[in-house]
């Protein structure tokens, strides 16, 4: 990686930003830091002042794929971590014809988590519409809304120029998806997989949503548990809303690999099938999907065209507490299992269910903790919509 970092602060910004943080500082027992606001600055300070390093661009290396090498990523606002977080979560985000979610969707994020457990996240947002002044203009209104966050670490505004993006003209019109229709799924392709590679390297594990969801109540916390549960699992992508790609989870690991496959079949389809067929050629057939979802579509008017959409996830919870940690543990059963439903689905808390053919008096189901855990409480649910 070569990084390329442009120092334009004067003595005066820098002292403006000491006292900036001085007075946040004395200030931080007694104001929630979502209500924090920049007041007084001119626009271009405010930007500064939330970019210690000054206007930062930084160029990635990733591997043979013309159009992510030495891309330019600009930080318009906040600053790189020295350390990784446990959680980053990104979104992109252009201007809608009609409606404007994304000031809430990061109100959401922040509020719905606890102090702790904002020391481990970042959130990052692209935003990536094709009119510089709108980029800015949004800029500056997350900076005075969340100046805080801003300048804590938890928020970082990238920006990458329309110049290292492929061509979004004359592409193939699979599916005999409309031209306009094309061109904005393909640039979506495209704004996701920069996305993902600037946030390779900022966590442990990636969180990908929309710019239009709320969030329950400590979801980093169920997202920890959900992980637990899945020790030793060589799982792709865990799922967290079964809408589009709203609470999809990832390796960061696994990040450089996917902006590459993103980028390499933009113009194929849709971002949220793109999803699936790499999860499946990371051998994950099967979805590993969690509930209660812990994200929910908000949005009314969709980003393409302003179109209406109503889509909502009728298994979201606003308080997802109570989403089970089931330790690590291997499953025996006397009972014979039906096609595919094997004990391991009963257990999981991703989607599925154990399905025993023939149960009989002394059948059993057991299950063997890889290690001592002190076990609170034990629920069990029978049936389903189909077989109750």
């Amino acid at each position: 990686m070569r990084c390329s970092l442009k120092r334009s602060l004067t003595v005066l910004l820098s002292a403006s930003l000491l006292l900036l943080l001085l007075l946040h500082g004395g200030s931080r027992q007694e104001q929630d830091p979502l209500q924090v606001e920049l007041r007084g600055l001119a626009p271009d300070t405010i930007l500064q002042l939330l970019q210690p390093q000054g206007a930062q661009h930084i160029f990635r290396d990733t591997a043979n794929l013309s159009a992510l090498h030495n891309v330019s990523y600009q930080i318009l606002a906040g600053s790189l971590a020295p350390q990784k977080k446990f959680l980053a979560v990104g979104m992109a985000s252009v201007k809608r014809p009609r409606g404007f979610y994304l000031l809430a969707t990061l109100q959401s994020l922040f509020s719905q988590s606890t102090e702790e457990e904002l020391q481990e996240m970042v959130v990052v947002v692209h935003l990536a519409d094709t009119d510089p002044g709108w980029n800015v203009r949004v800029a500056l209104t997350i900076a005075q809304k969340f100046g805080q966050h801003i300048l804590l670490g938890r928020l970082l505004l990238i920006h990458i120029p329309p110049e290292f993006y492929p061509t979004l003209e004359g592409l193939k019109r699979n599916f005999n998806d409309a031209e306009e229709r094309v061109r904005f799924r393909s640039k979506q392709n495209v704004d996701y997989a920069f996305l993902l590679s600037f946030a390779a390297n900022l966590s442990s594990y990636y969180l990908m949503i929309e710019d239009d969801v709320w969030s329950s109540k400590s979801f980093l916390t169920a997202i920890r548990r959900a992980l637990a549960s899945q020790e030793g699992s060589n799982w792709a992508t865990l799922e967290f809303s079964k809408l589009g790609y709203i609470g999809k989870l990832y390796r960061s690991s696994d990040l450089p690999r996917l902006a590459r496959f993103l980028l390499l079949f933009y113009q194929e389809m849709p971002c949220d099938w793109l999803l699936v067929h790499f999860r499946q050629l990371l051998a994950q057939r099967d979805v590993i999907r969690f509930k209660p979802s812990l994200f929910q579509h908000m949005g009314l008017y969709s980003s393409f065209q302003g179109t209406v959409n109503r889509l909502e996830d009728e298994d979201f919870q606003a308080n997802a507490l109570d989403f089970p940690d089931n330790p690590p543990a291997s499953l025996y059963t006397t009972m014979s299992v039906f096609k595919n439903y094997e004990p391991l689905k009963a257990y999981s808390s991703a989607q599925g269910y154990f399905w025993g053919k023939d149960p009989a008096a002394g059948s059993t189901f057991s299950i063997v903790f890889q290690q001592p855990a002190r076990v609170r409480r034990v629920r069990v649910r029978t049936g389903s919509a189909e077989h109750p």
